[in-house]
């Protein structure tokens, strides 16, 4: 990025308070805090939810944001202020709350790193420049906090706790929470532009999983935020596969270079 789009850039984030989008944002920090309120009292499964609610939320505001070109500073810290409440702090204390109290000080040590990679990962996002848009630097905390919340969901809605639920909810979460500060790359998505046309066979692959969230939310969630958090290591082995491939190809290409040259001598 040149300066002249960067200060375009900066130039789009006007100063003041717009309403519309801040009351998203709002209603998002206050499901959060719901979250947490219903988390102590044990109704675990509405607490999940409320994080899946959160995510909804926060994807409304920016777009609401964009669409009646109201982006401001103040939007923007405040929306960050808020990821880290909804998406680093409310699964934090809502999984220590169902389970990781059970381990003492481990527990809520693994808590905390999760709340601080969440903190950590928002503060690289929104200061260093991104290069390939297609890809997330890390997993994106929104996925990281529907991943532990998908988790409890499914556990509580079927029955599933057993003596090893403890132990895998801190694996879970211990993985996630360094996914969040890595250099995986994570798709972002950002390249699909609704406006653009696409086929039809496109379009029933995009209902079908609105469908099978409708039939079984917390299971559907859960595999599909599954699959995700899986896909970053996937393109990371495939890129440095490709990358070695290249390498050996160059390589390759340059011994036989030189044996050409060699032999016209």
């Amino acid at each position: 990025m040149n300066a002249d789009s960067e200060k375009s850039g900066m130039s789009n984030l006007r100063k003041g308070i717009f309403i519309l989008p801040s009351l998203v944002t709002t209603g998002s920090l206050f499901v959060a805090f719901y979250a947490i309120v219903q988390a102590t009292q044990g109704r675990f499964e509405i607490a999940a939810a409320c994080i899946f609610a959160c995510m909804v939320l926060d994807g409304l505001d920016g777009r609401i944001a964009r669409w009646t070109n109201t982006s401001s500073y103040f939007g923007k810290e405040y929306d960050s202020l808020v990821d880290v409440i909804a998406f680093g702090l409310t699964p934090a204390l809502v999984i220590f709350e169902w389970i990781l109290s059970s381990y003492g000080k481990p527990g809520w040590l693994t808590s905390f790193l999760f709340v601080a990679c969440t903190a950590l990962r928002l503060a690289r996002f929104n200061s260093v420049e991104v290069k390939d848009k297609s890809y997330f630097q890390g997993l994106p905390c929104p996925a990281a906090a529907a991943f532990l919340a998908g988790w409890i969901w499914v556990v509580e809605g079927y029955g599933l706790s057993s003596p090893l639920t403890a132990t895998v909810s801190i694996v879970f979460t211990v993985a996630s929470a360094l996914a969040m500060v890595s250099n995986i790359p994570f798709m972002s998505f950002k390249d699909f532009d609704p406006k653009n046309r696409i086929p039809f066979f496109a379009l029933i692959l995009i209902v079908v999983p609105f469908v099978l969230i409708s039939f079984d939310p917390p299971l559907v969630l859960f595999v599909l935020f599954a699959v995700y958090f899986l896909s970053g290591p996937i393109v990371w082995v495939r890129r440095r596969q490709l990358k070695k491939s290249n390498v050996s190809t160059k390589a390759t290409t340059d011994i036989d270079d030189n044996d050409k040259n060699s032999r016209s001598n």
